[in-house]
C-alpha cells in the first residue's frame, strides 16, 4: 500500500507521525513523504535551509521512507500563496504516487502554514476523479497544534490512535537528526516532550505509546 504524508515544513512529518511511518515501512508499505515548502532567503540563510534538508534525509533514513518529495512553496508565507496553485501541486503528487492513505497536518494549528497545507490537501483529495484516497487522517505537531486558539473548531481531539510502542525509539533516533529545530526541555519540541506525548497518547487506550489522529474521511469499498 502507498502512504503519503504531506508536511507543511521538515521536521513536522517526525513529529506528528514519525512512528507511524516507521511502522508503516516495517510493515511493507511505501511510505513518501511530501514537503510543501523551502525557507525564504529574507528570513533563513541558504546554508541554513541547506542543513535542515541534510536532517530531513537523515531522518528519513532512519524512517525508511521510500521517497522524499518537495514543493518549495516558500516558508512561512503559504498564506500568501493562491489556494488552487498549492492544492494543483499537492494534486499532481496524489495522482502519480497514487496512495490509499494520507496524512495531513491539523487544521487548527497555531502556523498557518500548517492550516494551508491541511485545506490544500483536502482540495487536492476530493472524492472525485478516481481521487486513490480513501482515508485521510490528521496528525498533531508539538509547538504548533497545543498551542492553537482555544476556540472549539481548532482543537486537536483525536479519535484515532496507533500504536507506535516498537517504533517510539526510531522516532527519537530519527527526531534526533534535526539539531537545528530541537529544544530544550521542557520546551514540547524537545525529545523529552515527544516521548512524554507518546506515552499519553498510548496509556489513553492501553498502550505504553502512541501517535494520535483524528479521522477526516474513510471510504470503504
Amino acid at each position: 500500500m502507498n502512504i503519503l504524508v504531506i508536511a507543511a515544513h521538515p521536521d513536522d512529518e517526525v513529529l506528528g507521525c514519525g512512528g507511524v511511518i516507521a511502522r508503516h515501512a516495517a510493515q511493507g508499505d511505501e511510505v513518501h513523504v511530501l514537503v510543501a515548502t523551502r525557507g525564504i532567503p529574507e528570513i533563513f540563510a541558504p546554508e541554513f535551509i541547506e542543513e535542515i534538508r541534510r536532517e530531513l534525509k537523515a531522518a528519513h533514513q532512519i524512517l525508511k521512507v521510500t521517497e522524499t518529495h518537495f514543493l518549495d512553496f516558500p516558508a512561512p508565507k503559504l498564506d500568501v500563496i493562491p489556494g488552487h496553485e498549492l492544492a494543483d501541486g499537492i494534486k499532481k503528487v496524489i495522482y502519480t504516487l497514487r496512495p490509499g492513505t494520507i496524512y495531513l497536518p491539523h487544521g487548527g494549528d497555531i502556523h498557518l502554514d500548517h492550516r494551508a497545507v491541511y485545506m490544500a490537501g483536502l482540495v487536492a483529495a476530493r472524492p472525485s476523479s478516481n481521487c486513490p484516497v480513501k482515508k485521510i487522517l490528521c496528525y498533531e505537531t508539538l509547538s504548533e497544534t497545543e498551542w492553537a486558539p482555544t476556540a472549539l473548531d481548532s482543537a486537536f481531539v483525536p479519535n484515532v490512535f496507533v500504536n507506535i510502542t516498537d517504533y517510539l525509539d526510531v522516532k527519537l533516533q530519527a527526531m534526533a537528526c534535526y539539531r537545528t529545530q530541537l529544544k530544550e526541555p521542557p520546551h514540547s519540541r524537545s525529545l523529552e516532550t515527544i516521548q512524554a506525548l507518546a506515552t499519553l497518547r498510548g496509556s489513553t487506550v492501553g498502550f505504553f505509546a502512541a501517535e494520535a489522529f483524528t479521522l477526516e474521511r474513510q471510504i470503504t469499498d
